[in-house]
């Protein structure tokens, strides 16, 4: 019975890859290849491997063997290249085997790269700019849209859009992501700074203050008010403010109060002459965030 086409990532990497001349010892369809006649991918999209995890790996190997295969082509005549398992592949050699166990089946020089990169991110092994990377090394290299692309590895195009503009990021913020000390939502935040020197210094006060997604959306949204009413000062210097009231009515100000009392913030309350304004609730913490959320729940029941 034909099996029912799914998308890449459901399919797995059997899916991108034949499984005809699969090379088998015996009745199994797993080899025993010798590590001296193996070669890592070099466009392997995991570039970074941690030397404490490759020790614990090569212990536990020591220990109790290759648990689970590597997957391999030939490349030449008793010749292998890794399609997946380079962690796996670099501990062995760690641990002082000769051999390890491993699939052998045919792929061209995409399907390595495709499927290298869908196995790294299914096991979320690799950092945001990896992905951005091996998302752009097949693009060019391939000539692909990234519509294209987005079939092939079964991510949405928005998805991929997203990684890509990682890489017009600064340098040092790249580093950043690469060593995990700001996240993919930071990063999504400075990307909304048209300035590489803006983007540089809130990735550096991120840093040193250590900012929630939270506090950095603010940050940048600070700086770009303060921006608007630069330009807005420029351009339209004679531009008059719109007409505000000094003294609140009597019922605003009661409101006012009213609110105080029930938020036990200090609310801030202006209202212009067309009876247009704004309601503000200040808040100090997280904490005292949510413990305004639940006051507001309360009114919605």
């Amino acid at each position: 019975m034909a099996k029912q086409n799914r998308s890449a990532l459901g399919r797995g990497l059997d899916a991108l890859i034949t499984m005809d001349d699969v090379r088998t010892n015996g009745t199994s369809s797993i080899s025993e290849i010798e590590l001296s006649k193996i070669n890592p991918n070099p466009d392997q999209p995991r570039s970074v491997f941690e030397q404490e995890a490759l020790e614990e790996l090569a212990a536990s190997i020591k220990t109790h063997g290759i648990i689970q295969p590597i997957t391999l082509r030939e490349i030449a005549l008793d010749k292998y290249q890794i399609i997946s398992g380079e962690r796996r592949y670099r501990a062995s050699l760690m641990a002082g085997l000769t051999a390890l166990p491993a699939y052998i089946k045919k792929a061209s020089d995409e399907n390595v790269m495709e499927m290298a990169l869908i196995e790294n991110i299914q096991r979320e092994d690799l950092n945001s700019i990896e992905i951005a990377l091996s998302f752009q090394n097949l693009i060019e290299s391939y000539n692909l849209t990234q519509d294209m692309l987005s079939e092939r590895v079964g991510k949405k195009r928005a998805t991929i859009s997203n990684f890509l503009r990682l890489l017009k990021l600064p340098a040092e913020i790249q580093l950043g992501l690469t060593g995990k000390t700001i996240d993919m939502g930071h990063a999504k935040v400075l990307l909304s700074l048209d300035d590489p020197t803006e983007q540089k210094r809130v990735y550096e006060q991120i840093i040193s203050e250590g900012h929630s997604v939270r506090r950095t959306e603010e940050i940048v949204r600070e700086i770009k008010e303060g921006g608007r009413k630069d330009d807005d000062k420029k351009e339209t210097p004679k531009k008059t403010k719109p007409v505000t009231t000094s003294k609140t009515p009597e019922e605003y100000a009661m409101l006012q109060e009213h609110l105080t009392n029930f938020f036990n913030a200090k609310i801030g309350f202006s209202c212009d002459d067309k009876g247009k304004g704004k309601i503000i609730i200040p808040f100090d913490s997280d904490q005292d965030l949510e413990r305004i959320m639940k006051l507001l729940d309360t009114l919605e029941k």
